[in-house]
C-alpha cells in the first residue's frame, strides 16, 4: 500500500535520534519502503534539502554522510506529486489555517486527503490534525 511520507521521518532516518518509540516508527516506515511506494509534495525535496544543508552548516554531519543518505533516497521508490502547488494557495492555505499548522506541514494533509493515502509522519501537530480530517497513520 502506497502512502504519503512527511520529512519528519526522513529525517529520523538521517539523524536516527529522538525517541525509542519514533525510531522504531521511522524503522517501520523504512522497512516498508522496500515493498511500496511513498508519496511526497513537490516541497519535500527542498526541506530534505533544507535541513541537510543546515547540519552541514552547523557541522552535525559531513558532506559525505550527507551524500551517502542522499543515495538511499535515490533507490527508493518516492514519488513526487505535480499537482502540490495548484493546491497550495486554496486547500493547503485552508488546512494550514484551520489546524495551525505550517503551510509545509499542511501540504502533506492535502496530499493525503486528496490521494486518500495514509500519512506517514513523527510531527504531533500533523498527526492531531490528521486525526481530525479522517487521515489514517500508516503502519
Amino acid at each position: 500500500m502506497s502512502f504519503v511520507l512527511d520529512n519528519s521521518v526522513t529525517m529520523r532516518w538521517f539523524f536516527g535520534d529522538g525517541k525509542t518509540q519514533e525510531l522504531a516508527y521511522a524503522s517501520k516506515v523504512l522497512d516498508a519502503m522496500k515493498n511500496t511506494n511513498a508519496l511526497v509534495p513537490v516541497t519535500w525535496g527542498l526541506e530534505v534539502a533544507n535541513v541537510i544543508a543546515k547540519a552541514e552548516a552547523k557541522a552535525l554531519v559531513t558532506e559525505a554522510r550527507s551524500g551517502a543518505f542522499l543515495e538511499l533516497l535515490e533507490g527508493m521508490d518516492v514519488e513526487v506529486d505535480s499537482a502540490t502547488f495548484a493546491h497550495a494557495l486554496s486547500d493547503t492555505l485552508q488546512l494550514a489555517r484551520r489546524y495551525k499548522l505550517s503551510a509545509y506541514a499542511a501540504s502533506y494533509l492535502e496530499l493525503a486527503l486528496r490521494s486518500g493515502l495514509p500519512l506517514a509522519t513523527l510531527d504531533e501537530d500533523l498527526q492531531k490534525a490528521a486525526k481530525k480530517t479522517g487521515v489514517k497513520k500508516f503502519v
